[in-house]
């Protein structure tokens, strides 16, 4: 129950509240799950609790215990949901016989389980009865708290799809009467591909926003960095949990110098280095090397090595720009994606020349259409917009930054583009 008003009823800070729901969530959703075994009701159950809390909170103040408070309004959501199914009244009599709190409401709730059950949850939504789209996107909306909006940007679908696609995922998931714990003779490896690439989207929504006025969203790159270690402490040998946990430590390394005192856009070239964070560089480079020896080469090991190489320049112009661009060259073989090609396109401007980059990226477009995907069509306008304008276009980069800018939802990077779109704008780098 939530505590009485007292000193706190003008009630705390709003970003406090969401950081808290936010971080609670998957502990919530997994103490439902695992007392229920129905992923379809806790879900909506916990997504009733936290409307509760957001509401109470606001006007009465954070609870001393907001997980507890969170698991036992669920509990009793989930109770409501349960007696409101009239298909599954024998499920509902069964319970009831085994848990008297179904039969009187007014006992006690559970008992707060102090574990974490993020990875766990991970686990569970990347049941191999669902596709690796439906894992992906039920894991980032249960696990990771993204709004169905944010993930059908990620996926380039209107949100009423990607609602749909969520919903499915989680009636298949009772129809496959998928178990919360997973078991010895589950196939573990089936699920940890889209576990990883849950982790790797939660991230870089977290690095570069999808939409709002910041830039990032620090609270998903620091929840997607501590599942990237629960991940690689259970798999401390596979080589691709190792790497996507070294390329998550030294992008974000990154983070404080991405903008400036006035929360503006600071690109790649023009960030001051001695604020990037030391420590997670140093992790992040232990780890690349660890992963390197297992003999194993995948996508995460080879981003990471990329982040690694900037982190070895002390300024822009000793980049070794050359080994970055023959480094995306061989992701390109592995992992043929847009984002990945339309990152080597401004790795060769910067290692041969503007020109051969605007030649690769016209390639890209005739045979891949760049500008018509809307998973990088933004990006790519931007950077044609660079190298425009470092091959004296100014006319046609102005334009294609002002075409940019129309594309993004995120109030910093639209900022930044419009202000690139302006005479007399002073260069910029692409890379950020």
């Amino acid at each position: 129950m939530a505590p009485p008003a007292d000193d706190r009823a003008t009630g705390p800070d709003e970003r406090r509240i969401e950081h808290v729901l936010r971080t609670e969530t998957p502990h919530v959703l997994g103490a439902l799950v695992r007392r229920f075994g129905r992923f379809e009701l806790a879900e909506d159950a916990v997504q009733e609790a936290l409307f509760v809390a957001s509401r109470r909170w606001a006007a009465e103040g954070l609870p001393d215990e907001p997980r507890s408070w969170l698991i036992r309004v669920g509990y009793r959501k989930m109770v409501d949901l349960i007696r409101s199914e009239q298909a599954a009244r024998r499920r509902e009599d069964e319970a009831a016989r085994a848990d008297p709190v179904l039969v009187d409401p007014t006992q006690p709730g559970p008992a707060v389980v102090d574990r974490d059950d993020s990875l766990q949850l991970l686990l569970l939504c990347c049941h191999p009865a669902l596709s690796e789209v439906s894992q992906v996107a039920l894991t980032l909306r249960a696990v990771a708290g993204l709004t169905t909006g944010e993930i059908a940007h990620a996926y380039g679908v209107p949100e009423t799809t990607m609602g749909t696609r969520i919903s499915r995922a989680k009636r298949t998931l009772k129809e496959a009467g998928a178990r919360f714990e997973i078991r010895h003779s589950d196939d573990l490896s089936a699920r940890v591909t889209a576990v990883m690439r849950v982790l790797y989207l939660v991230f870089n929504e977290g690095y570069t926003a999808t939409a709002g006025d910041a830039l990032t969203r620090p609270d998903l790159t620091t929840e997607a960095i501590r599942l990237a270690h629960l991940l690689r402490a259970l798999l401390p040998r596979d080589p691709e949990a190792t790497g996507l946990l070294a390329l998550m430590l030294l992008t974000d390394a990154r983070r404080a110098s991405r903008t400036d005192r006035d929360h503006e856009l600071v690109l790649l070239g023009d960030q001051d280095r001695t604020r990037w964070n030391q420590h997670q560089i140093r992790q992040g480079r232990a780890l690349i090397e660890q992963a390197w020896a297992l003999d194993r080469v995948g996508p995460y090991q080879l981003q990471a090595a990329i982040a690694a190489t900037h982190t070895q320049a002390s300024t822009s112009t000793e980049t070794d720009w050359p080994q970055i661009a023959a480094l995306y060259l061989w992701l390109e073989r592995l992992q043929p994606s847009a984002p990945v090609r339309l990152s080597r396109t401004v790795a060769v401007a910067h290692a041969f020349g503007p020109r051969r980059g605007l030649a690769l990226l016209d390639q890209f477009e005739r045979e891949h259409g760049l500008t018509d995907d809307p998973l990088v069509a933004q990006r790519a306008r931007a950077v044609r917009a660079h190298l425009l304008e470092r091959v004296g276009e100014h006319d046609s980069a102005r334009a294609e930054f002002r075409a940019a800018a129309a594309l993004t939802a995120n109030g910093a990077e639209r900022r930044y583009l419009l202000r690139r779109a302006r005479p007399n704008a002073s260069p910029g780098d692409p890379a950020h």
